[in-house]
């Protein structure tokens, strides 16, 4: 049985097989208000990697269509309101200005870490304001997420220091070093604090993030429609809401 099956069974099942040993409540500890929209966020800064932040733009705009709650995505900067430059050269303008008190899922790409000269992770660790403005957005019904190298933008801010956690594999090391519990896995869950390693991985991360906070039946429905079928292991420390 595949992980599509999987999940169509366990749905049927009212959740209570094998997947919702993994499954993860809610940050707040809550059950969501269906009619709140889930409010997303992505963070943006010069050399990110145009994979990292698109793969997720687009899983979350598109559950909006397999759910009754309402999905809100942004693109976000710790610098205010502009535009970026991606990895590759494409701009994205219409950014808006940082706000993680008005998100439910704050997403952190990477992008540039084997590059320390030019923009990307190592630029924005060096100038410190992504950094800091990740340090002070954790809150009660919030959760930091990100995916590859972005995973080392959240080190740096020191949320994943003692924490299970996962990057992309060329920068485990520096996470271990930096005092994170990396574990080997596609997907790491713990809670508040949600990575994923690898540049393709924005797809996992979004599509389990989809899974925890609207359902599998959105889920599901979003790898059909996306001709896509997530896999590797979803490190979970949290049983089933």
């Amino acid at each position: 049985m595949n992980r599509r099956q999987l999940l169509r069974a366990t749905t049927a099942l009212g959740a209570t097989a094998t997947l919702a040993a993994t499954a993860t409540p809610p940050a707040s500890g809550a059950a969501p208000d269906p009619s709140r929209p889930l409010r997303v966020h992505i963070a943006m800064f010069d050399g990110v990697e145009e994979l990292d932040f698109a793969a997720p733009y687009e899983v979350f705009s598109a559950a909006d269509f397999f759910t009754p709650r309402p999905v809100e995505v942004r693109y976000v900067s710790a610098t205010g309101a502009r535009s970026v430059t991606g990895a590759y050269g494409t701009v994205v303008r219409g950014i808006r200005p940082w706000a993680p008190d008005t998100a439910d899922l704050l997403v952190v790409p990477g992008g540039g870490y084997a590059r320390r000269d030019t923009p990307g992770v190592w630029a924005e660790i060096d100038r410190g304001v992504l950094p800091r403005a990740l340090a002070a957005a954790p809150r009660p019904g919030l959760t930091v997420a990100a995916l590859c190298t972005g995973v080392m933008l959240l080190s740096a801010a020191g949320l994943t220091n003692g924490r299970p956690c996962t990057t992309h594999h060329k920068a485990k090391p520096d996470l271990q070093t930096q005092g994170g519990l990396v574990k080997n896995a596609r997907v790491v869950d713990d809670g508040t604090l949600v990575t994923a390693g690898g540049i393709t991985s924005g797809l996992e991360l979004a599509l389990w993030l989809v899974r925890r906070e609207l359902g599998a039946d959105a889920a599901t429905n979003l790898e059909e429609m996306l001709e896509y079928e997530a896999w590797g292991t979803v490190w979970s420390t949290h049983p089933a809401r």
